[in-house]
C-alpha cells in the first residue's frame, strides 16, 4: 500500500520561507518511486484544489502555476523516495492545505495534506 506523508508546513510571516517534504512508502523498490510523476497541490480555505508544481519521472522536467513561478521550486530525491517544495517569498494568498500527489497511468495517490499559513 503506497503512502505519501507530507511535512514541513506551519505558520510563517509574509516574505518568509518554508520547505515541504513528501515521503513515499510502500513501493517495493526505490526504482518504482522514480517512475511516478510527482506534484504538489493546494487547497485554500473555501476554494478548490489547484496544481501548484509538478515534476516528471524521467527527465525531471518541472512546471508551476503562474502565481508561484520564481518563488517555489519542486525537486525530488528518488533514492530517498521524497519530493520537496521549497517556498520562498511567501504571501498571504499562499495560505492553504498543501497535498502531495503521485501519478502513473491508472495509479494516483494522495497524502493527507499539511497546513501552510502565511500571516503577520
Amino acid at each position: 500500500q503506497v503512502q505519501l506523508v507530507e511535512s514541513g508546513g506551519g505558520l510563517v510571516q509574509p516574505g518568509g520561507s518554508l520547505r515541504l517534504s513528501c515521503a513515499a512508502s510502500g513501493f517495493v523498490f526505490a526504482l518504482t518511486f522514480s517512475i511516478y510523476d510527482m506534484a504538489w497541490y493546494r487547497q485554500p480555505p473555501g476554494k478548490e484544489r489547484e496544481l501548484v508544481a509538478a515534476i516528471t519521472s524521467a527527465a525531471g522536467s518541472t512546471n508551476y502555476v503562474d502565481s508561484v513561478k520564481g518563488r517555489f521550486t519542486i525537486s525530488r530525491d528518488n533514492a530517498k523516495k521524497t519530493v520537496y517544495l521549497q517556498m520562498n517569498s511567501l504571501k498571504p494568498e499562499d495560505t492553504a492545505v498543501y497535498f502531495c500527489n503521485a501519478a502513473r497511468g491508472n495509479y494516483n495517490y494522495w497524502g493527507q495534506g499539511t497546513q501552510v499559513t502565511v500571516s503577520s
